[in-house]
Parts: structure tokens; sequence; C-alpha cells
């Protein structure tokens, strides 16, 4: 039996003013063997992003079935109103997490990052001055990654083929790109590449790198439209960042791009040292009000995202074509062997 008349029936939405979501999957089970240090990296990661972003940004932090010292932790967060929206549910992977986390919001720009990201000083600033110079910029990563340059980048290649804009330049910052490799247990990365990555430079100077990193990266809202339908097999890993989150900016029509310097650090899953220092040295951004940026909407060519993806991609991993890009880029015949071996 019903009795009365509900007051919010037909009462329209009200909108957030924020314009850029943040979200953040965590899967924290236990604080034993590999999740030992997984706690205290994760406060560091998200007392990082409410120091360095703006006022305009929500955030969403979906927990994925961790333990009850992470819910507790996360339920505190929410009832502060550091965080605008908390999720709970049982283990269901990472991607169908941030899929939970993207549903019933409609926000410019979207952020998806690891739980084991320390956000440092202007990455969002930086990541907006990438999307307002390339305007078919679809994903932009903080942290610049060694050899992304052929990674789900040929149509950029394609419309930049003869271009000087696109080039091989100076890594900017060689000792936090070094760190980045040592995250993942490639420390070996830094001997071969850390000398030079591939750029590209827009009409106003500004400088991007090649590639995406999908560990953090800021995504324009039409690219979710390229979603598949249905939710993803794996709890982690597979196929399911390139089909969710990598895949779906090229079939938009986007570029996939990283900052130049480095404005983000991937922690791992063990503290050290120097992420204390750094997450220290952060100075709190002013919650002063922070103005709406538009952006140039993603138009898919479908004619252009067939040559460039089903044909112009097989002709630009021919090896002795590669070469010879890659020389036309400006690369030494050293760097060459080191970027196709």
């Amino acid at each position: 039996m019903r009795l009365g008349f509900n007051p919010h029936k037909d009462e329209p939405q009200q909108e957030s003013d924020c314009f850029h979501q943040v979200v953040v999957p965590v899967y924290i089970p236990n604080e034993e063997g590999y999740f030992k240090d997984s706690f205290v990296i994760l406060q560091y990661c998200l007392q990082s992003l409410f120091k360095t972003s703006h006022q305009k940004t929500y955030f969403t932090i979906v927990n994925n079935g961790s333990c009850d010292e992470v819910v507790d932790y996360l339920n505190s967060l929410y009832h502060k109103k550091k965080i605008q929206e908390l999720i709970h549910s049982t283990n269901i992977g990472k991607l169908n997490a941030i899929l939970k986390g993207l549903t019933g919001n409609q926000f410019t720009l979207i952020t998806i990052a690891d739980a084991d990201v320390l956000f440092v000083n202007n990455w969002q600033e930086e990541t907006y001055a990438v999307f307002e110079a390339f305007p078919n910029a679809g994903a932009v990563c903080p942290v610049p990654v060694f050899r992304k340059h052929f990674h789900l980048t040929s149509n950029i290649w394609f419309k930049y083929l003869f271009s000087k804009k696109l080039y091989f330049r100076a890594v900017k910052n060689v000792p936090a790109l070094t760190k980045f490799a040592a995250s993942i247990g490639w420390p070996w990365l830094d001997e071969k590449w850390s000398d030079t990555i591939g750029t590209l430079e827009a009409s106003n100077g500004k400088i991007a790198v090649l590639g995406c990193s999908h560990f953090v990266a800021t995504y324009k809202r039409e690219v979710f439209q390229e979603l598949p339908k249905e939710n993803s097999k794996f709890k982690l890993g597979g196929d399911s960042e390139h089909l969710y989150t990598d895949f779906p900016v090229i079939k938009s029509g986007g570029y996939r791009l990283s900052t130049y310097d480095n404005y983000a650090y991937h922690l791992g899953n063990q503290m050290e040292p120097w992420m204390i220092e750094m997450y220290h040295s952060l100075i709190e951004v002013s919650k002063k009000e922070n103005t709406y940026l538009k952006f140039a909407v993603l138009k898919r060519n479908r004619l252009e995202y067939l040559f460039s993806e089903y044909l112009f991609k097989k002709i630009l991993y021919f090896k002795p074509i590669k070469r010879i890009l890659l020389k036309s880029k400006g690369l030494t015949p050293t760097q060459i062997n080191n970027f196709t071996s």
C-alpha cells in the first residue's frame, strides 16, 4: 500500500557544476603480500588528487570488493565530502568497476586512474593545454612513456606522415620517465630509450608525446559512446583496457597523446621514500572559481578510420618502411636499431 505523493516525482535532476570527473577503482582485499602497502599508497593517491585538483572536479571512487579497513576509510572521505560519489560492489573486475563509475554522469572530461597514482601540481592544467592545442585529442595521459609512438597512433602518423610537426625530440624529464620504468619492473628501458621520444607539435607550439598509457588518462566524454555493449569478461588485464579505454578513442576519431613533461607518478605496490617526499612537496591548489573550459568535440571520419586502422597500420608496421620513417623523423641509426629491435 502506498500513502501520499512522492515529493520528488517528476522533479528534474540538478546538474553538477563540475565539468571534470575523476574515477578511481579500488581493489585492496587485504594488507598482506602483494597488497601489503596498497592501503597506504591509496591514501597518498587520493590525498594528492584532493591537493592538486580544482574545485570543479567530481571525484567518483568505486570500491571493488576491498577489505573493511579500506571501506571504512572511503566511507569517512565520503562523509567528510572529500568525494562526491562512492560506489561499493563485490569484486566485479577493474573495467566493470570503471563502467559503474561512468554510469549516470555527464561530464566534459573524465579521468580514469589506478589507485596507485600520485598526482602532482598542474596535472589538470597541462592536460587541458594538450586538449586545447590538439582538437583531435581524445585521451591525454599526464605521464609520457617509452615506446608508445606506434601504439594505437596510426591515425596520427597518417595525418602527419610528411610533417615536421611529428618528430622525435629529447625527453623532457628523464628521471620521471626512469621512475615509471622502474615502477613496472622495467629498469632496463632507461638504457636504450631515455634519450628521445616521439612527439607532436601543435600550431601554437605546444608539444605532446605520441601515445597514451591507460593507468591514468583523461578522456573526452564522447569517447565512451564507442564502448562495447557487454561488460568485460576479465577481472584484470586480458583485452579489457584495450577494448574499453584504448580503442574507443580511435573509434571516436581521437588521438591518444601524453603531456611532454611528467605530471603524475605510478607508485606500484611498494612504498619508497621518494614518494613521501614528492607528496609533501605538493602545493595545495587554491579553491577559487575555475573557468569552465570548452573543447572541440570529436568527429569520426569513417573513411579515414578504415584506411588508417586497416590499411595504413599494416604499412606502418612493415619493418623496412618503419626504419625509413624513423630516420625521416630524426632518429640516428643506433636509435633506429633500438626502436625496432
